[in-house]
């Protein structure tokens, strides 16, 4: 049997389906996708599979986490949601900021990523330090999101083309500039210009660049560049993995549906 979820009320479930439609007003008329996204992914990327702490748990509502120098402007993402989450008291904080990043990938043009609802949050953030480095290689990225997380090559080639969208901030990042000349939409763009090479008013920063000096990685780049369905396809799976770490304990095998099937998570 594979991996089943917990049960959710019908009236939570509701509370989604109309929590996901405000996203999607919010996300289109804000132009965040990009932001929300990351803040989806900051929130789940911190899980450690040693200790079992941090992950997708709501923690990110918390001035410390915010205060983190990788999520430097997350508070923006942060204070854009809060109107609508104070509409849904019902919904956890945890559910919500990745459902936001579910939804910022959907109405960019990209995958539908299966999104499973029943995380709780947590009442502390975890320790600062646990994200990816954009200044490093290749060595820092399996350390991260392997060895910590727990996932593999595949997942951090395909996360990686999550820069499709958005661009970077020199106020928060350090590096300033787009990945692709279309920073608004989600497709594979983000890999096609990896392999072209270095153009004017585009960036790509010593973490990518190590997708394609890694003999593992770089196949998988070639691969999405031509192969846009192949990127999606691994995307969406890599996408859920990231949003359910840590989630073991809640989402246990149990014998009830899988709610990816559940009417909010479909597109209207």
């Amino acid at each position: 049997m594979g991996k089943s979820y917990p049960t959710v009320s019908e009236e939570y479930l509701k509370a989604l389906d109309k929590a996901k439609r405000k996203l999607r007003g919010l996300i289109a008329d804000k132009k965040c996708a990009p932001l929300m996204l990351r803040l989806a992914w900051h929130s789940a990327g911190t899980y450690d599979v040693s200790t079992k702490t941090g992950g997708p748990f709501g923690t990110m509502r918390f001035s410390t986490e915010l205060g983190h120098a990788a999520n430097n402007g997350l508070d923006i993402a942060v204070r854009l949601l809060e109107p609508i989450k104070e509409q849904f008291p019902i919904i956890s904080y945890a559910d919500f900021y990745q459902l936001a990043g579910v939804v910022a990938v959907e109405i960019t043009g990209g995958p539908d990523v299966p999104f499973h609802p029943g995380r709780e949050d947590k009442p502390a953030p975890p320790v600062e330090g646990r994200l990816p480095d954009a200044t490093k290689g290749s060595d820092h990225l399996r350390n991260v999101f392997r060895d910590q997380m727990g996932l593999g090559d595949q997942d951090i080639v395909a996360l990686s083309g999550g820069h499709t969208l958005g661009r970077c901030h020199k106020e928060r990042s350090g590096f300033e500039g787009p990945w692709t000349t279309n920073p608004n939409i989600f497709d594979n763009s983000y890999f096609k210009e990896l392999v072209s090479g270095e153009k004017e008013g585009l960036i790509q920063l010593p973490s990518d660049k190590a997708l394609l000096s890694d003999p593992s990685f770089r196949p998988l780049v070639e691969k999405y560049a031509v192969d846009e369905d192949a990127f999606f396809s691994d995307y969406a799976e890599a996408h859920l993995k990231l949003s359910e770490l840590g989630t073991d304990t809640i989402f246990a095998d149990r014998d009830i549906p899988d709610c990816s099937s559940c009417p909010f998570v479909q597109n209207d």
